[in-house]
């Protein structure tokens, strides 16, 4: 994608809203609803913004809404787009690209995931602290356009400190089992044999997942904060604790789940 599909894209939604978004938000497997919590000002579906990829996966609402969070003004993608879909690694973080263009300053992406941590359960909430990249490909490949980022982005802070730490007090305040988790990324979209999970576990993997890796590359590449906060939808660790999980599952929980993620993120908005 370029620097001027980005530039359509973003100029397309800043014509039908006022808002000018302080904050970005990536809602994702059966995470959706926050966006109903929004006062908004508009919502748009993805199909009608230019270059905007489409989501596929049940779950997913497909929109775009901009509004007011807690008096935050916010942008908020209703679903996300991921690399098994089909798209590019470019298509995929595409998004984030255009948020930067509407001046966000920090971003929040939720997701789903599977532990490979005994530690953490299903239901529990994980703030990411770090990530290992096992996707076979890298939004950043190819030329780089030194107007969106540098070519050699550092991924020491991928995951921003700051935020971090202030969710992880909120989470607490509100008496919620919450872990901080490296989380792996892979290709998908079938979930992992026991002999993977328990690789992850053993190469440092907490949290397993399809998404939001390529996300927080681009966002450290275009220079946005990120915070990443996961719901465990199911335990894959120890091996003998597994059990076959469907997506109606996945999506299940994460619903069951949604409330503390939008009671967590609400207070966010509201604590400087």
């Amino acid at each position: 994608m370029t620097f001027d599909q980005i530039q359509e894209a973003a100029e397309y939604i800043q014509s039908l809203t006022d808002v000018r978004p302080e904050y970005g938000i990536i809602l994702g497997t059966g995470l959706s609803n926050l966006a109903d919590h929004l006062l908004k000002q508009c919502e748009i579906d993805y199909r009608d913004i230019p270059h905007f990829p489409v989501s596929t996966v049940k779950g997913h609402k497909g929109k775009l809404a901009l509004g007011w969070l807690e008096g935050t003004p916010v942008v908020v993608m209703a679903g996300r787009f991921h690399y098994y879909e089909g798209y590019s690694m470019q298509q995929v973080v595409f998004p984030i690209r255009v948020m930067k263009a509407l001046g966000v300053e920090k971003l929040i992406i939720t997701n789903v995931s599977g532990s490979t941590n005994a530690q953490i359960e299903a239901g529990d909430i994980a703030l990411i602290k770090d990530h290992i990249n096992l996707m076979p490909e890298n939004p950043l490949r190819g030329f780089n356009d030194d107007r969106i980022g540098v070519r050699f982005p550092d991924m020491m802070n991928a995951y921003d400190g700051g935020l971090r730490k202030k969710a992880l007090a909120i989470a607490r305040r509100l008496q919620f089992r919450v872990h901080e988790a490296v989380y792996v990324g892979l290709q998908g979209p079938n979930l992992e044999t026991p002999a993977e999970y328990r690789f992850l576990h053993l190469i440092g993997g907490d949290l397993v997942g399809m998404s939001t890796v390529p996300e927080v590359i681009a966002a450290k590449h275009s220079g946005i904060p990120a915070l990443a906060i996961s719901i465990v939808s199911n335990k894959c660790y120890p091996i003998e604790e597994i059990n076959e999980t469907t997506l109606e599952e996945v999506v299940a929980l994460a619903n069951a789940a949604e409330p503390k993620l939008t009671a967590l993120i609400k207070e966010l908005m509201v604590t400087k």
